[in-house]
């Protein structure tokens, strides 16, 4: 049993994570750069510690500091939440070098997934479709050029190192190759320190849909269902939902089996998300594992009633997958990510003083979160400043529930995503459950709240 967990993260999954840690009796030590000093996560933990200046480079992607903050304080245990070091192998074994426990898959695991190329060999083994595309990384343009060819155009050019949408893009035809390939890996060289790249067909009207795993480290754990995560901006993901509106049930068993298959390979412990790419056809194929928390994890939480994070920490523990009967899910959830962005200015962040922070209330509704009237939103970090998440007997009631909750929600000093959102829930495709991945380009020119620049 865990004793004191170094939460080695910020903002709301800091929050969620020590709340959890409390539940379980569990004492949380929180870590913290200068900027936030005040946040509501140092507040709510029973210990907290200084790592550094605001830069994320010097504080929370810190190694050493993080080491240094568990074991001065008595840690015997580091969650990582998601963003930042979560998939970090090299935090990974600090953590075993100074005995501290990991929460969350193996070293190995991480490196498998981390990896996108050897990511997909290592599924491709186990069963999983794939989408036509190279084998592994490209050694170039003219590779990339032949690849395409007998993929098939459109093609997607991938960072092989990467993710949320950096060093991604899209290729319609053979006279975009080279100039796309070169722009592509010199981005992801610059994200990621990595400039491979990888290519895939382009999946017609897909849809983006995760399965959430949660691994016992033998191969064996839980498969917890579908989320539908095709509302995005920028490949990064704005909405979700569960159960997927789009999705077949037996498109869905065969989902949920392969993402068994994929745990079973890699044997992977705790919290992870099989992601998958969907087309019209229902025809499914792996895109990526994420061996980690996902941000959209309380869609999940609400339909099954299985408390992820606690999992995490019992898994860690020692004690093991926590029991949970499929027959348990229930009702339909949606989660809008509110972000300080302006989406009247091509998404531009709008960190700053909230003036006034008035969460919606009543059954039904949960958020998640790290801000009150009189915080302030540092520029230096992620945009997202909470969530909403609304669960009801079914999606129509639920996205009613979404629309009042919106209406109620108020933020006052910074801009927000809140409006944009508004606006989607009474669109017309959205209300049908009728879009995909490439939604807000399709309607964006009908939302009043999303701007051109």
């Amino acid at each position: 049993m865990l004793r004191r967990c170094l939460v080695a993260n910020r903002g709301e999954i800091a929050v969620r994570i020590i709340r959890a840690c409390r539940e379980l009796g569990i004492e949380a030590v929180a870590v913290h750069s200068t900027a936030d000093r005040d946040a509501m996560h140092v507040r709510m933990a029973d210990q907290s510690v200084q790592i550094g200046p605001p830069q994320a480079s010097e504080s929370y992607l810190r190694v050493d500091r993080l080491i240094a903050a568990a074991q001065t304080t008595g840690c015997d245990a580091v969650h990582p939440g998601y963003g930042f070091l979560a998939e970090s192998t090299e935090l990974v074994r600090a953590c075993a070098e100074h005995d501290l426990v990991w929460v969350g898959p193996s070293a190995e695991a991480i490196e498998t997934m981390g990896d996108k190329a050897v990511a997909k060999d290592t599924m491709r083994a186990a069963g999983l479709p794939l989408v036509p595309g190279s084998g592994g990384r490209l050694s170039g343009p003219d590779e990339a050029a032949a690849v395409a060819e007998e993929a098939g155009y459109p093609v997607l050019l991938k960072a092989a190192a990467g993710g949320g949408g950096k060093g991604m893009r899209l290729v319609r035809d053979p006279g975009e190759v080279r100039d796309a390939f070169l722009a592509a890996s010199t981005e992801a060289d610059a994200a990621f320190g990595d400039a491979g790249m990888y290519l895939e067909k382009a999946v017609i009207d897909a849809h983006h849909i995760e399965i959430q795993v949660m691994g016992d480290g033998r191969g064996g754990g839980l498969v917890l269902g579908e989320r539908e995560c095709s509302i995005q901006r920028r490949h990064q993901k704005l909405i979700e939902e569960s159960p997927s509106p789009f999705l077949a049930p037996e498109t869905l068993v065969t989902m949920e089996a392969a993402a068994a298959d994929a745990l079973q390979a890699l044997s992977s412990a705790g919290a992870g998300t099989i992601e998958f790419l969907v087309g019209a056809d229902q025809a499914f194929y792996f895109m990526e594992m994420n061996t980690r928390l996902q941000v959209e994890h309380p869609v999940t939480e609400e339909v099954t009633g299985f408390d992820l994070v606690q999992a995490q920490l019992s898994v860690a523990g020692g004690d093991g997958v926590p029991a949970w009967d499929p027959s348990e899910r229930r009702g339909h959830a949606i989660e809008f990510r509110i972000n300080a962005e302006d989406p009247m200015h091509g998404f531009r962040p709008g960190p700053g003083l909230i003036t006034r922070f008035r969460p919606p209330l009543g059954p039904g509704i949960r958020i998640d979160t790290f801000v009150e009237d009189g915080a302030t939103v540092p520029p230096f970090y992620d945009s997202m400043i909470a969530k909403l998440i609304v669960t009801a007997p079914n999606r129509q009631m639920a996205l009613d529930r979404a629309a009042r909750a919106l209406d109620e929600f108020v933020v006052e000093g910074i801009p927000t995503t809140i409006p944009l959102l508004r606006e989607i829930v009474d669109e017309p495709s959205f209300r049908a459950g009728r879009y995909t991945t490439t939604y807000l380009d399709e309607v964006g020119h009908a939302l009043t709240s999303l701007g051109e620049g």
